[in-house]
Order: C-alpha cells, then sequence, then structure tokens
C-alpha cells in the first residue's frame, strides 16, 4: 500500500507530475488484456473497485552486497516472487482487504506471454514463487487471477533495496515483540517490547522466519502483516496521507527506485494521477475494515509444501466480488508467528472547514431537515463469516511477533 502512497506526492506540483509520469511509464510492464483506462480531466477517488498485485522478489540485481553477501557467492541469476499479496479496495463502502500467498504453495501455472512475443507452456503444479521468474509481473498477475478469480487491473513489484529506502521515507513503522528473538539468516535481534524499524532492519524483519512462530513462511507472512497493519495505522495516524511535503518525499524516493530497476509498475498503474485516485479511496477506511489475510492451505503428504484450500477461499473471494464485509473467525497467524495483544485506536476525524459548515438560513426561515439526522435505525451489517482456517486479523488489532517454540 505505501506504492500507493509514492506516486500520488506528484500531484504537489505540475511539473513533478509530468516529470514523475514520464519517468515511471519508461519503465512500466503491460498486463495480459491491460486495457489502459482514460484519466479523468479532474482528480478525484478512484470509482468502483480496485484489484492490485503487489510482489517482492528476490533478484539480487543492484543489491549491496554488505547486506546480501549470499548475491555475490550463490547467485542463481533467477527472481522469484518470495512476497505475492492481493491488494482489494471494494467500491462504496470502501474496505480494504490484503491477502498473501505463501510462496511455497503448489498452484497451476497459466500459459505465460514470454517478452518476445511468443508464450511460455503451462504448467499444473509448481511452487507459485517461480511465477515470475518464468514470466516476469504479468505472469505472476495471470497464475493469481486463474487461482482466484479476481480480475487483476494493476500491479507493481519491488526488490529489496526499494523496500529498504521506501521504509526510510516513510520514516520506519513500530512492531511489536513478545519475546526476544534471533535469527542468524537475516542477522536480526530484537528484545521484547516496540521498535521502531526502517531500513535494513525494515527488510529483516519482513524477511524473517527462522526464531519466530513455527519458522515457516506461514509465520513470516503474520509477520509481515504486523508490518503492514502498524504501516497503515502510521500513515493515518500521523495524516501522511493529507501531508503534501511528506508525499513529495515519498514520490521522490519511489521515483529513484524506478530509474533504479528496483520498482517496476504496470502501465496502468503507471500514473501519478492514477495513484492520486487510488489513495484517495483508502485514506479514510476504518481500521477494522482493513484487513491483511493469509489465503488457505493445507500441508502436501511430505510435509514440506502447502496446497490451496480452494473451497475455503471461494468464500473469501465470493464475497470480494460481491462487495460484502468478511468476519474472520480464525487465528491471528496459520503459522504462529503474532499474537493479538490489544485494540489500537482510531484516529479521530479531522474537524470541520468553515467550507463544511451548513450554510446560514435567512432569518424568518426554519432550516432544512438533515436527511442525515433520522430516528430511522440503519439496516444491520451482514457480514460473511470466513472459514476458520483463514487466517488474519485487521489494523484495527495490535499484534505482536512471538518467539519459536
Amino acid at each position: 500500500m505505501v506504492l500507493v502512497v509514492a506516486i500520488s506526492a506528484g500531484a504537489v506540483g505540475a511539473f513533478a507530475v509530468w516529470d514523475a509520469s514520464r519517468s515511471v511509464a519508461d519503465n512500466s510492464v503491460a498486463l495480459e488484456g491491460d486495457d489502459v483506462a482514460q484519466l479523468p480531466p479532474t482528480i478525484g477517488e478512484i470509482e468502483g473497485g480496485v484489484n492490485m498485485l503487489i510482489v517482492g522478489t528476490d533478484s539480487c540485481e543492484g543489491q549491496d552486497l554488505a547486506l546480501f553477501p549470499r548475491c555475490g557467492i550463490d547467485d542463481d541469476g533467477l527472481e522469484r516472487n518470495d512476497v505475492t499479496m492481493l491488494v482489494h479496495i471494494s467500491d462504496e463502502p470502501r474496505r480494504v482487504t490484503v491477502v498473501s500467498f505463501p510462496r511455497d504453495m503448489v498452484v497451476p501455472i497459466p500459459s505465460c506471454p514470454d517478452g518476445e512475443g511468443g508464450r511460455h507452456s503451462a504448467m499444473s503444479a509448481q511452487m507459485i514463487n517461480v511465477s515470475y521468474g518464468y514470466g516476469g509481473l504479468p505472469c505472476t498477475v495471470l497464475t493469481v487471477e486463474e487461482l482466484t478469480g479476481i480480475d487483476i487491473q494493476f500491479a507493481a513489484s519491488i526488490r529489496w533495496t526499494g523496500v529498504i529506502n521506501m521504509s526510510d521515507a516513510i520514516g520506519g513503522v513500530d512492531v511489536c515483540v513478545s519475546e526476544d528473538i534471533s535469527d542468524r539468516h537475516t542477522g536480526l535481534s530484537l528484545t521484547a517490547g516496540t521498535h521502531t524499524l526502517q531500513g535494513a532492519e525494515a527488510l529483516q524483519f519482513l524477511r524473517i522466519r527462522h526464531g519466530i512462530g513455527d519458522g515457516s513462511d506461514l509465520a513470516r507472512i503474520s509477520n509481515q502483516q504486523q508490518f503492514m497493519s502498524s504501516m497503515v495505522r502510521k500513515l493515518q495516524s500521523d495524516a501522511v496521507l493529507a501531508n503534501p511535503q511528506a508525499l513529495f518525499n515519498i514520490a521522490t524516493t519511489a521515483l529513484q527506485q524506478v530509474n533504479s530497476q528496483q520498482l517496476q509498475l504496470s502501465e496502468s498503474l503507471a500514473s501519478p494521477t492514477r495513484m492520486v485516485q487510488i489513495a484517495m479511496a483508502v485514506k479514510d477506511v476504518p481500521f477494522s475494515d482493513i484487513n491483511f489475510l493469509q489465503y488457505p492451505t493445507y500441508y502436501a503428504p511430505d510435509g514440506l509444501r502447502v496446497m490451496p484450500n480452494t473451497d475455503s477461499a471461494a468464500t473469501l473471494f465470493d464475497a470480494l466480488a460481491n462487495n460484502q464485509p468478511i468476519q474472520l473467525t480464525g487465528d491471528a497467524s496459520q503459522g504462529y508467528g503474532v499474537e493479538v495483544v490489544g485494540e489500537a485506536e482510531q484516529p479521530a476525524a479531522p474537524a470541520p472547514t468553515e467550507t463544511d459548515a451548513a450554510p446560514a438560513t435567512p432569518e424568518g426561515e426554519q432550516p432544512a431537515p438533515d436527511p442525515a439526522a433520522t430516528d430511522a435505525t440503519p439496516p444491520a451489517t451482514e457480514y460473511v463469516e470466513l472459514p476458520s482456517d483463514i487466517a488474519g486479523s485487521s489494523a484495527a488489532q495490535v499484534t505482536c511477533t512471538v518467539a519459536e517454540r
């Protein structure tokens, strides 16, 4: 979601918009069947619902060898989508659902364009994280579309150094650790308590799995969701989305990542105006309506890979397609990586300005009735209860990482 915020700052000035648009568009990639919609003449919330895929890859290209020594030792030259997240923003009323897909989940990979006018053959059973190396961002989008039945209009991928620089740009994110944790694989050690992480430490936290929960990628997903949930609360509580200077600083960093090939956007997303529209759609969504979920899975017989539970997933994606609110019934983590420790306080709505005030009523006339001020009780919202094997939490829930058992 920080990618949505990043480029939207380009609207601060006309030259910034033009320059950002040119730079981003030159480095964008087309999705199959991508129909880049004509932008409206004025900026406002994007109409309808939005589906966007965010991918984090493990490429060694352009990485600092001091931070990633293995890139100088055993770089195989491949690039995998080790983090794959579908961001769904509903039509009115606005709600946000972020679904993470385990990197070791075995799924079909459809025929994908090879970038040279041909196509790769489809594969019936591969780990989802090979889709990016197989056909880049468009192939990962096709893979998730086939798995979920969701049409994805926008997509972005980011490499390690891009994550480091973007976390610096937003000023760090607070994370909670229930107990001391240490991981020799990432080099991260944290004492129990709350820590503000940015830069390389933020990336280490997002990559850690050894030393937390059950040591699996499922535990790592819930750890990443803790980070994202805290980031959302920061962006709303600190009014970053309403601060042009803060957005401009983030946008400048994002453009640097595009130019250094640490960040890639789909053609449909490669527009500061489009970014502004999406950011405006999510900036006021209540914490309780922002959910971070894990695609439901079960372990394969060998215990090394996980398989998609498509029956449980269908309940989730049917609800999203029908714009129905969802109710979590499962644990916060399928890999025992986090625990819920409290509730987050929703930031107060800004005070109305003079332009928001009701117009004065001429003397001697009765004010017109306020249609919102009625005694009618609004109809109860009917939530779709998700199966208990769909793990996750909302941004209203504060979670803490737990040490490996």
